[in-house]
């Protein structure tokens, strides 16, 4: 296998690569700060520092990216509609063309679908700024990958869960989330079947194109809270009406409450040819006690 460089080893990347590192050959990741080089060394991953934020981000030693397997899951800039980390990164490889390029992007470029559900043939529709610079980072790679011939796979990712993914902070301050009656759907992935999707991604050089890697089962934002607090035996949260939400949640979190689309993964599971370990928030949520 060529070389795999998961650039933004953070949560993800970390249980990427230490699978990674276990059936292929050279696994490097990269990321933005000296904590997470800790964190990563810790784990017994061979990182480097690379700070996307600069306009010509610099590495010591210089790295080739030629006949690698590059995975990009770094998140975009905290403002602005264009990835600017992207287009750092695509500055800094210049040239190179590495034998496949994986990009994690989000569900949320198909903006508010009103409920219905969503395939990868729904029409891009980016409400969102943060979800404008998701889809920027796939218009470049796109059009890089396309220059210079290189597969690319672009995995939409919805909420992911998991060990350390929970919002048991959020339940534990006893803040307020949106009534049932008016709560969204919204879509998940277990942190366990992304890094598995991503490990085949990875593999299998039939694999390219835009998948969406939700686990098939929404479920309401209200039910997800409910049932996380239920979990963890926490009291659950005071529910509000999507009115007073709107004068009493963040404009961050009320965003994502505007927003209601139900995820298919069919076409995932069909050319993954996998079967998701957890395959909705029942499953995802028994063994919680295990983590």
């Amino acid at each position: 296998m060529s070389k795999v460089l998961i650039v933004g080893c953070g949560y993800i990347g970390q249980k990427l690569a230490q699978q990674l590192q276990n059936s292929a050959g050279q696994v490097l990741g990269f990321v933005r700060s000296q904590r997470s080089l800790e964190s990563c060394k810790d784990k017994g991953i061979d990182c480097r520092i690379l700070n996307l934020d600069e306009d010509q981000p610099e590495l010591e030693p210089a790295i080739d990216w030629s006949k690698a397997i590059v995975l990009y899951l770094v998140p975009p800039q905290p403002s602005g509609q264009d990835d600017v980390r992207m287009r750092h990164f695509l500055h800094l490889i210049n040239r190179q063309a590495p034998d496949k390029f994986i990009l994690i992007s989000t569900t949320g470029v198909y903006g508010d679908c009103a409920g219905n559900w969503v395939d990868e043939t729904t029409p891009v529709k980016p409400r969102v700024d943060r979800a404008k610079r998701r889809y920027s980072a796939e218009l470049q790679a796109q059009a890089f990958c396309d220059n210079l011939n290189i597969p690319l796979t672009i995995l939409r990712v919805p909420g992911i869960y998991g060990p350390g993914k929970f919002p048991l902070d959020r339940i534990k301050k006893a803040l307020p989330i949106v009534c049932g009656e008016d709560s969204p759907f919204s879509n998940r992935i277990h942190a366990t079947d992304l890094v598995n999707i991503c490990i085949k991604a990875v593999v299998d050089d039939e694999i390219k194109g835009v998948y969406n890697c939700a686990d098939g089962h929404p479920t309401t934002m209200y039910d997800y809270f409910m049932q996380v607090a239920k979990a963890h035996n926490l009291p659950a949260p005071p529910a509000i009406s999507l009115e007073q939400a709107r004068t009493e949640l963040s404009s961050g979190m009320l965003s994502y409450m505007e927003e209601s689309r139900r995820i298919s993964n069919v076409k995932l599971l069909r050319d993954f040819k996998l079967t998701l370990q957890y395959p909705d928030l029942d499953s995802g949520l028994a063994d919680v006690t295990k983590d």
